[in-house]
């Protein structure tokens, strides 16, 4: 049986997100890992609304807060240790990760 452990990161600080990324790229040929990506998402941009006051009856704002969010999906197939050891690191507070693991068997197999 083989897993695939899907990384997605995001953060708004892209720099931070492109050098994490890097070294994770680099660290899985380094142990020879099967790679899928990066793949980029187009940047999401999100708006907050800040209110002036917390009394629910006023209407007054500031203007909204708007920041850009990026993220990258990478697939590791196999390697369980170097996936395991990946999405243990300490990131930066910006940076946040996510990982998912799919575990896919073999065809003609039994249950």
């Amino acid at each position: 049986m083989t897993f695939v452990t899907r990384l997605t990161l995001q953060s708004g600080d892209r720099a931070a997100l492109d050098g994490i990324v890097d070294d994770i790229k680099s660290t899985a040929e380094r142990k020879g890992a099967a790679l899928k990506g990066p793949h980029s998402h187009p940047p999401e941009k999100l708006s907050v609304p800040q209110h002036s006051r917390l009394h629910a009856d006023d209407d007054r704002q500031f203007s909204s807060w708007t920041y850009t969010v990026f993220t990258r999906e990478l697939e590791i197939h196999g390697h369980d240790n170097l996936a395991r050891n990946i999405a243990e690191q300490n990131f930066p507070d910006s940076v946040h990760i996510e990982a998912e693991v799919e575990q896919i068997r073999g065809t003609g197999r039994g249950n």
